[in-house]
C-alpha cells in the first residue's frame, strides 16, 4: 500500500495487461505479436484541480504520488469535500478469468491455427478479391487503491475473430465482415456454420440487391442495428459531462421528462458478460445497472464521481479511461434496449411496405442520427423479401424514439472483435450494445 500525501484525495490505478494481435491478408502474415507490460496511472486532487501522470515504472509510484502533491496546496478535511464524498471505498478481489479461462495462458499458435481454420472459408470463394482476418485478444488484470480505503484487484478479458471481405460479381462490388468476440475464448470455436451462412448471405446480396425507391419506411432494426441506434444516438446524450456548464443541455434533458415510447427502456450495464463488462471502473465505482429511459421517461444518466458532485446525482461505474495513459472520463459499458413481447414474425406480419435492417456498416448521430445499412431486405405484405442497397436511413432522435411501436420478446447482446467506441481523444474502448428486434414507424430511407 501506498503512503498518500496528507490534505489530498488521491489514488492510483496499475494495470498488468496482456494482447495478442494476428491480420492475416490475402494469405499473407501482416502482424503477429504477443505483448505483455505492466503500468500505472496516478492521480492527485486538492479541491480545486487534479494532477496526474502515467508510467510504466511501477516502483516509481511512491515518488510519483509525492511529487503531484507538491504541485498543489492541501485542503483541509479533503473526507469533507463533496466530490471525494462521491468516490466508493470497495475492498474485494474480484478474478472472474482463472484457471482455464486465463486466455492468456493459451500459447500464440494455437491461436492463429485455429483462427486460420476459418480462412478458407472466404479466401476459395470466387467472388472474393480481397480479405483481411484478424484475432485479437486481451487480458487486464487491475488493482485500485485509494487514500479513502479502496482496495481492488480485478480483471477483464476479451478475445475476437473478424474476418473482412470485398466481393465482385461483374459491375456489382459489396463488402462486408464476420465480427465475434467473447469474454472467453472457448466461445470462438466452432464457427465454421456461422461464418459460412453469414458469408453466403453476402454473396446472396451480392448477386441480387437492388437500390432501394427512397421515401419514407416501417423499418425493423435487428438488435445490432437497434443497439447502434441506442449507443450512438441515446447513449452518447446520457453521459453527464456532456451537461456540465450546459444549462441548455441540462434543461433538454431533466429527469423525469418523457422521450420515447412507452414500450421503450434503454439501460447501461457493466455487470454483463461482454466486451462491455467492468465490474468495477477506473475510479472504482461498483458496475450498476443504470435505465437511461424506463417506458418512455427520461431516468438516469451515466456518471462518474466527478460528474455526479457537479449534478448532485450518484455515480454509476461509467469512469473509464482506455489505458493507463489516460484519466477516466464517463463511458457507456454495455447499452441495450429491452425487450418487449412479441414475437419477430408478428412485428414483420404487421408491415404492408417496409424495410429490415440486419446489418450496419456504420451508425452516428446525436439530435438527428444517421445509419448506413450493409445487408437490408425490403418487406413486402408481411414477409422478409428482396435484399436491397440503402445509402441511409436518417431521422430525429427524440422523434424516432417516440414512433417504436414494437419490441421482439428475445434480448441480443452484441460483441465485436475490432472497433470500439471513441470519445476525446480515447480510442478505441471496448463496449457492447443490443436489444430486441425493434419496429419503428416513418424512417427516411435512400
Amino acid at each position: 500500500m501506498y503512503r498518500f500525501p496528507e490534505g489530498f484525495y488521491s489514488d492510483v490505478r496499475i494495470e498488468d495487461v496482456f494482447q495478442t494481435n494476428i491480420t492475416v491478408t490475402l494469405g499473407q502474415i501482416e502482424d503477429f505479436r504477443v505483448k505483455e507490460y505492466t503500468a500505472a496511472f496516478i492521480r492527485v486532487f486538492n479541491g480545486r484541480r487534479w494532477f496526474f501522470s502515467s508510467t510504466t515504472n511501477v516502483d516509481s509510484i511512491q515518488d510519483e504520488l509525492d511529487r503531484l502533491a507538491s504541485m498543489g496546496d492541501p485542503m483541509d478535511n479533503p473526507e469533507d469535500h463533496p466530490m471525494v464524498k462521491k468516490f466508493e471505498s470497495n475492498r474485494e478481489e474480484h478474478l472472474e478469468f482463472t484457471g482455464d479461462n486465463d486466455l492468456s495462458r493459451l500459447p500464440a499458435k494455437k491461436k492463429f491455427d485455429d483462427v486460420s481454420a476459418y480462412f478458407p472459408i472466404v479466401s476459395d470463394s470466387g467472388y472474393v478479391r480481397y480479405w483481411v482476418g484478424s484475432y485479437i485478444d486481451q487480458r487486464v488484470v487491475k488493482r485500485f487503491c485509494s487514500s479513502i480505503g479502496a482496495d481492488l484487484v480485478f480483471d477483464f478479458q476479451r478475445a475476437g475473430v473478424r474476418i473482412g471481405y470485398e466481393l465482385s460479381d461483374g459491375d456489382r462490388r459489396f463488402r462486408d465482415r464476420f465480427d465475434l468476440a467473447s469474454n472467453y475464448y472457448q466461445d470462438l470455436a466452432g464457427l465454421e456454420d456461422r461464418i459460412s451462412e453469414s458469408f453466403q448471405k453476402s454473396v446472396a446480396f451480392l448477386k441480387s440487391a437492388e437500390n432501394v425507391q427512397p421515401g419514407r419506411y416501417t423499418v425493423i432494426l435487428s438488435p445490432e442495428a437497434a443497439g447502434i441506434f441506442a449507443h450512438e444516438s441515446f447513449g452518447h446524450k446520457s453521459e453527464a459531462d456532456f451537461m456540465l456548464g450546459d444549462t441548455h443541455m441540462l434543461k433538454e434533458w431533466h429527469l423525469g421528462k418523457k422521450v420515447g415510447s412507452d414500450i421503450l427502456s434503454i439501460v447501461d450495464d457493466g455487470n454483463i458478460k461482454s466486451v462491455g463488462y467492468v465490474p468495477y471502473d477506473d475510479e472504482g465505482t461498483k458496475a450498476k445497472e443504470t435505465y437511461l429511459i424506463r417506458n418512455g421517461v427520461l431516468s438516469g444518466r451515466l456518471h462518474s464521481a466527478v460528474t455526479a458532485a457537479s449534478l448532485e446525482e450518484e455515480p454509476t461505474g461509467n469512469a473509464r479511461a482506455v489505458n493507463f495513459e489516460y484519466e477516466p472520463i464517463v463511458r457507456m459499458s454495455t447499452t441495450y434496449i429491452k425487450p418487449g413481447t412479441r414475437k419477430l414474425d408478428e412485428l414483420v406480419a404487421e408491415i404492408e411496405n417496409g424495410i429490415f435492417v440486419e446489418t450496419l456498416n456504420h451508425g452516428s448521430g446525436m439530435s438527428t442520427f444517421t445509419m448506413a445499412p450493409a445487408r437490408a431486405y425490403i418487406i413486402k405484405n408481411g414477409e422478409i423479401t428482396d435484399p436491397v442497397r440503402i445509402s441511409v436511413i436518417t431521422g430525429n432522435v427524440f422523434r424516432t424514439l417516440n414512433e417504436i411501436d414494437g419490441l421482439s420478446d428475445d434480448l441480443q447482446i452484441l460483441s465485436f472483435a475490432l472497433g470500439g467506441c471513441g470519445k476525446m481523444e480515447q480510442s478505441p474502448l471496448p463496449v457492447s450494445f443490443g436489444g430486441p428486434y425493434v419496429r419503428v414507424k416513418n424512417l427516411n430511407v435512400q
